[in-house]
């Protein structure tokens, strides 16, 4: 498939035309999670609690998958671009082996680890016994979850968004049929109750993988997998994991971070705990979509940087800024009008509901500012710029928001977590608007 479009066809039709498919499968896969929480919330709401402190580990396994992901797509990207096909095939290959070998680590580490991390937070021991039984199924998984995210960004990497698309919304259309049949049983199935949730969230993830693999050999690509090529490629692992180290670390941030306000919240009340899971949950419908609207947008960088564009690529940046504070000012909208609908599909508890109404009305106030560091962080890592990607999700992430909302909830209690994520996302904007504009001149 010819690639030359990606610096030939106008700018909007072509960042819509890339975006689309990866924003429709970010917001199907945010739906499946929020789907996933529901029913495991009719559970009990020890059941979501257990949820809640998974997530973080969960949400790091993943991050380790896509953010090696991205290093794949940038370096796949930029040597399509440059017309260099074997380097490209080589990226290919190793990304797709090494991304095999993180999944068998990552599995290993996730579920001997995940009970000592729980009983950090927690000494309630049906809450421990759910999150332990939770965790060992859906990490079981790993491998299967980084080969699928190396295959979705190789495919993205050469413009196939659509098969991206289809692959993961079959994956998170087989995991909302099956749900509600495992968790609570129907016809030959027993009721599973959080296991079953576990479960179905493993074998959507191993139709995503299939449907890849059917795909790639149905649909060559100009990216191949040649195991011959691992013989050689020294410099090109150090580009992988330069872009890619970075991203992981970027991607694994907001765990590190959860973990933090987790523990900053307990001090107060399990039930403020339960509220940042659920908002989590509940945040990505918004989050993950303009990262579909990323996620199209790095490859075209990518190849434009690759090929000398460097004026589209700034307008490819403003353009997909635009977008993405629509698509913020959208879940702002949401977070006003219906936040008690919101919440209320995971508790009933009206103590609860309260305090979910109250943490969604203060941290949707800096949901628009953030587009600024969604998309600079974004667009860095397009161009292969990991590092000064990373020094935004850190500053995000880490040196404002945990001091912040340690700071705030002395004076104003778990209210002040809540008051930390905007005061985060304004400063965060200033910073990542500099640093993209800095690390831009050089292109």
């Amino acid at each position: 498939m010819d690639q030359t479009f990606m610096k030939e066809k106008k700018i909007l039709p072509l960042v819509l035309s890339m975006a689309l498919p990866m924003i429709i499968s970010m917001a199907v896969n945010s739906l499946y999670n929020i789907i996933d929480s529901f029913f495991v919330a009719k559970v009990s709401e020890n059941a979501m609690t257990a949820l809640s402190l998974v997530y973080p580990i969960q949400n790091l396994v993943n991050s380790i998958a896509v953010g090696f992901g991205v290093g794949i797509n940038a370096v796949v990207a930029f040597h399509l671009g440059a017309g260099e096909m074997q380097n490209a095939d080589r990226a290919t290959t190793y990304g797709l082996f090494l991304s095999f070998i993180h999944g068998l680590i990552l599995t290993v580490f996730s579920i001997f680890g995940m009970p000592y991390f729980v009983k950090m937070f927690t000494t309630d021991t049906d809450v421990i016994n759910l999150a332990v039984m939770y965790s060992t199924i859906v990490f079981s998984f790993s491998t299967i979850v980084n080969v699928g995210i190396a295959f979705e960004k190789i495919f993205q990497a050469v413009g196939r968004m659509n098969i991206s698309m289809i692959s993961m919304i079959c994956g998170c259309v087989t995991n909302i049929i099956l749900d509600p049949i495992m968790i609570f049983g129907l016809g030959p199935f027993p009721a599973m109750g959080i296991q079953g949730a576990a479960l179905a969230t493993g074998i959507g993830q191993t139709i995503t993988l299939i449907i890849y693999f059917i795909l790639y050999f149905a649909s060559p690509i100009q990216a191949k997998f040649r195991i011959s090529l691992l013989k050689s490629g020294k410099r090109l692992l150090k580009k992988l994991y330069s872009i890619g180290g970075p991203a992981m670390l970027n991607m694994a941030l907001p765990s590190l971070l959860i973990t933090a306000l987790n523990g900053i919240l307990s001090e107060f009340s399990g039930s403020y705990v339960l509220v940042l899971g659920v908002y989590y949950k509940l945040q990505t419908f918004i989050y993950l979509t303009a990262n579909g609207l990323i996620q199209g947008i790095r490859p075209i960088i990518g190849y434009n940087y690759g090929a000398g564009e460097h004026k589209r690529v700034k307008q490819i940046y403003n353009t997909a800024l635009l977008l993405s504070a629509i698509i913020m000012a959208f879940g702002t909208a949401l977070s006003w009008i219906m936040p008690s609908t919101l919440f209320g599909m995971f508790t009933a508890n009206p103590d609860t509901l309260k305090l979910g109404v109250t943490a969604l009305n203060i941290i949707s106030i800096g949901f628009i500012v953030s587009a600024v560091s969604v998309t600079s962080s974004g667009a860095l890592e397009g161009l292969g710029k990991g590092l000064p990607s990373l020094w935004i999700s850190l500053f995000r992430y880490i040196i404002i928001i945990i001091p912040a909302a340690f700071v705030f909830s002395r004076f104003f209690g778990a209210v002040g977590v809540w008051i930390s994520f905007p005061f985060a996302e304004f400063v965060t904007a200033v910073f990542a608007y500099f640093i993209y504009h800095k690390a831009s001149r050089r292109i």
